[in-house]
């Protein structure tokens, strides 16, 4: 049974880093959230780090109690992948347009 949740696991966190590198390369993102996405590519990152984070907590956090902190930093780059995410869902900074001077 321990070898089908972890290969359930790397299954997910490999289709989840394939899906942020293919919105960062190519702004694509799945069709379920496709409507709410305004920045693919920041969503992109959002998801690469989220599986980074979720491999090192999945993986990282079953070894002795030396490596604790390695899991709980895993927890917190997976949360900070999804607060990257959310930002994503939120519109850009519109560019200021140039002053234009009227000197007489």
């Amino acid at each position: 049974m321990h070898m089908y949740l972890v290969v359930a696991g790397t299954l997910v966190v490999v289709l989840t880093a394939g899906f942020g590198i293919a919105g960062i390369t190519t702004g694509w993102v799945l069709p379920l959230g496709r409507h709410r996405i305004l920045r693919p590519k920041l969503w992109g990152y959002g998801q690469l780090v989220g599986a980074v984070g979720a491999s090192l907590w999945m993986f990282l956090g079953v070894f002795p109690a030396r490596l604790d902190a390695l899991a709980l930093i895993g927890w917190f780059v997976f949360m900070g992948g999804i607060g990257i995410q959310m930002l994503a869902q939120r519109p850009g900074r519109a560019p200021v347009p140039p002053a234009t001077s009227s000197a007489s």
